[in-house]
C-alpha cells in the first residue's frame, strides 16, 4: 500500500505558495498518496495557523505524524537542505555556457566550419550582448551596484547608466563589424577603467561586493570572473581595432 501524507497549503486566486507547490512534489515524487488540502483564502491560512499552533503553511503530515513545513519534509525523506540563496557564479556561467554555444553554431552556419577567430569573436560580442540587456532590464538597480566599486560612476554617476549602452551597442556593432573604428575604442576604455577598478576594489581594498555584470541584485561575487569578463572584452577591443586599422 502507498504511503498516506495529507499536506495543507494555501491555494488562493492571488497566491499560489511556491514551497507548497514544492512540498506536494517531493511527496508525489516519493511514492505517497497525497490528501491536497488548500486554504483558499487569507483568513483560513490564518486561522489554520492559530487553530494548530504553526507559524506557517505548508505543513505536512504523514501517517498521521505532523512533520512541519517544507524544510521539514526535507529532512524527513533524508534529502538534505533545499540549496540557499548566496554569492554564486551561476549566473554568468549560464551566461557564458549559452553564448559559447550560440558562437559556435553561429559559426558553423557562416563560415561551415568552427575556426577559433570566429567562435571567441562572436562569443564575446554575444555575451557583451547578453550582459548588456540583463543591465539595461532594470537601469536603476544596476547602477547601484556598478556605483560601488566603479572608479568612474563613484565621482559621475550618469556612466553607470552609460556604461550598459556601450556594452550593448558595442556587442551588437562587433558581431556586423560596423563602425569599428569608435565603438571599439570606446569599449576599450570603458573596460580597462572596469579592470583597475574590479582590481583596486578587490585585490587592494579587500571589499567583498557583489558585480554589477548581471545586473542588480545579483548574487555574482565581484572577483577573478568579474576582471576575466573585462579582460575579454578589452581584448576583443583590441583585437577588432587591429582589423579595423
Amino acid at each position: 500500500m502507498k504511503k498516506k501524507a495529507i499536506i495543507y497549503r494555501m491555494v488562493t486566486p492571488d497566491h499560489l505558495c511556491p514551497w507548497g507547490i514544492k512540498a506536494w512534489d517531493l511527496l508525489k515524487r516519493n511514492g505517497y498518496e497525497v490528501d491536497d488540502r488548500h486554504l483558499e483564502s487569507m483568513d483560513a491560512n490564518k486561522r489554520y495557523k492559530e487553530e494548530n499552533g504553526v507559524d506557517e503553511t505548508p505543513q505536512i503530515l504523514i501517517d498521521g505524524e505532523l512533520i512541519g513545513g517544507y524544510d521539514q519534509l526535507r529532512e524527513h525523506l533524508k534529502l538534505g537542505s533545499d540549496p540557499k540563496e548566496g554569492k554564486t557564479y551561476q549566473p554568468i556561467i549560464a551566461i557564458f555556457a549559452v553564448t559559447f554555444g550560440m558562437a559556435l553554431t553561429t559559426a558553423w552556419a557562416i563560415h561551415g566550419s568552427l575556426h577559433i577567430i570566429p567562435v571567441l569573436e562572436l562569443f564575446i560580442a554575444f555575451s557583451m550582448c547578453v550582459l548588456g540587456v540583463l543591465k539595461l532590464q532594470n537601469l536603476q538597480s544596476y547602477a547601484n551596484g556598478f556605483i560601488q566599486y566603479d572608479l568612474l560612476a563613484r565621482r559621475y554617476v550618469p556612466y553607470a547608466y552609460v556604461y550598459a549602452f556601450i556594452e550593448a551597442i558595442g556587442g551588437i556593432l562587433m558581431i556586423s563589424g560596423l563602425f569599428i573604428w569608435v565603438v571599439a575604442p570606446i569599449v576599450l576604455l570603458a573596460t580597462t577603467l572596469g579592470a583597475i577598478s574590479i582590481i583596486k576594489a578587490v585585490y587592494i581594498d579587500k571589499r567583498d561586493l557583489s558585480c554589477a555584470c548581471v545586473g542588480g541584485g545579483s548574487d555574482v561575487p565581484l572577483g577573478f570572473i568579474s576582471l576575466t569578463e573585462n579582460l575579454m572584452m578589452m581584448g576583443m577591443a583590441i583585437w577588432m581595432i587591429s582589423k579595423a586599422f
